[in-house]
């Protein structure tokens, strides 16, 4: 069994990720193999009272990138966007970044 902390890696910080925060919609990255029941799941368990409405995941693909003369491609990995409930609680973590 999974715990909460193998399943949510970290909260993505981006420009597009703090403008879903109005609408309680939070970005994570997951693990690759996580469902979306886990991860619902694992956002309830971590942050109380908050409800989740719906999950929705990506899997990110490797990129190709360049330092000089080397070559290498980035990892993959999988974003998950958490949508929480009209009436849910928000997280705090999100809100102290506005």
């Amino acid at each position: 069994m999974k715990s909460v902390a193998d399943i949510i890696i970290r909260p993505l910080i981006t420009e597009k990720s703090m403008d879903g925060v109005a609408a309680k919609r939070y970005s994570f990255e997951v693990r690759k193999d996580a469902t979306k029941a886990e991860i619902a799941e694992a956002v309830e368990t971590m942050f109380k009272k908050t409800k989740v409405a719906k999950v929705n995941t990506i899997t990110m693909k490797r990129k190709p990138k360049r330092y000089g003369v080397h070559t290498g491609y980035t990892g993959e990995w999988k974003k998950a966007i958490v949508t929480l409930t009209e009436d849910s609680a928000t997280i705090a973590f999100f809100d102290s970044m506005n």
